[in-house]
């Protein structure tokens, strides 16, 4: 849909006031009480009106995925003028699906969409953007699994002299392969296709040794992210090796989901789905003094007025300046590493399995194992209580 819009910008949707709503060529941005906002469209197709909401802004959702789903909207009423015969199906190439795929998993409430959306963008679609949904073939997957793997991470930065970026890793490929599997289950049940023809295996991944912080290093951390300019960095830190949360999950805390009476954080778009997330009292009491420095009516726990969604997305550059102030390697410590660390010290803690699990959002008991070091203090001292039962046995 190549329209101008006059009313529906980016500054007019930002200075929207709660309650609010704008309209432009059939599609409605609406302004939260909450500061999150919503869109939805209505509009007449083939004399029949359609009228949908497409889901909140700070689920992925922009005026071009409204745009997107009205022009689709329009394709399938063309196509279906066509009257093909019963059981023809119109050949529908990878560039064709992907946002179709997109407006369907939000119109049905699917999880992840913007992740998904970005890996079709910068990786399924430049590779598999011509081919015919039908037509992928599990050659053309083990293609596709090369070239990733060949291909270095996508990285805003820019390089020092000589320096070149990592490629890919197993990891990563499989995250992109399962949204293409996904892709082609829901386009069969859809009705886009008739049958699948690629089967897709994932790639071995390397669960060898998490890197995680000792409680010095981490301590060291902290410390230097008191001294940054940035003023969210440190309870961002704090946060992460407090609970365990990731990166996305903490800064979209909504001030209204945290509970200083149940010392808990209430996650209703946690990765594994909405969960609510335990803190130690320390913690609480820390959020209780930095939610009263907020500016008043934020909804957020790391507000961003300019940002779309009215919070911080993206704290790396931040966190980089920490990690090296604290003397400890960036190419070693990424923000991933503060859950590494929370849940790698609830192991060397004691702390069972399944509460880990509890504590940490894991979907499956196997991911938690991982952390489970085959050495480290704890496993040392649990074979010295091994070794003392016997003993004891034995005398």
């Amino acid at each position: 849909m190549s329209r101008r819009f006059q009313k529906l910008t980016r500054q007019r949707m930002r200075a929207l006031e709660a309650g609010k709503s704008l309209s432009e060529h059939g599609i409605t941005f609406r302004r939260l009480p909450d500061g999150d906002g919503v869109y939805s469209v209505n509009i007449m197709v083939d004399r029949k009106r359609i009228h949908r909401s497409l889901g909140r802004e700070s689920d992925g959702v922009t005026r071009s995925t409204a745009e997107t789903f009205i022009s689709n909207l329009r394709a399938d009423a063309r196509a279906g003028r066509l009257n093909l015969p019963k059981g023809r199906k119109i050949s529908l190439t990878m560039r064709d699906a992907a946002p179709r795929y997109i407006d369907r998993l939000t119109e049905e409430g699917g999880k992840e969409i913007a992740r998904k959306a970005r890996r079709l963008d910068m990786a399924l679609v430049p590779f598999l953007g011509d081919k015919p949904l039908e037509q992928i073939s599990t050659f053309d997957v083990e293609r596709y699994k090369k070239q990733r793997l060949s291909t270095p991470i996508v990285s805003r930065k820019k390089l020092k002299g000589g320096e070149t970026l990592p490629n890919n890793t197993p990891a990563t490929v499989n995250r992109e392969l399962a949204t293409l599997s996904h892709l082609i289950h829901k386009a069969e049940e859809w009705g886009w296709i008739s049958k699948r023809q690629a089967k897709i295996n994932r790639l071995p991944e390397d669960n060898g040794r998490i890197t995680y912080l000792t409680a010095e290093q981490a301590d060291a951390l902290l410390e230097a992210s008191k001294a940054d300019q940035n003023i969210q960095i440190y309870p961002f830190i704090l946060i992460g090796l407090r609970t365990s949360m990731r990166k996305s999950e903490i800064l979209s805390i909504r001030r209204d989901n945290v509970d200083l009476t149940k010392n808990s954080i209430y996650l209703p778009n946690a990765k594994a789905g909405a969960r609510t997330q335990p803190m130690p009292t320390s913690l609480a009491a820390y959020l209780a003094r930095h939610i009263g420095t907020l500016p008043p009516g934020t909804p957020w726990l790391f507000p961003s007025p300019g940002a779309a969604g009215g919070h911080t997305t993206d704290v790396r550059k931040a966190f980089r300046r920490c990690v090296e102030r604290a003397g400890l390697d960036p190419e070693q410590v990424v923000i991933h590493t503060l859950r590494h660390t929370a849940i790698t010290h609830l192991v060397q803690a004691g702390v069972d399995l399944p509460t880990v699990k509890r504590i940490s959002g894991h979907k499956t008991m196997i991911m938690v194992e991982r952390y489970a070091h085959q050495s480290g203090a704890h496993i040392a001292a649990a074979m010295d209580k091994l070794d003392e039962r016997f003993k004891k046995n034995s005398a």
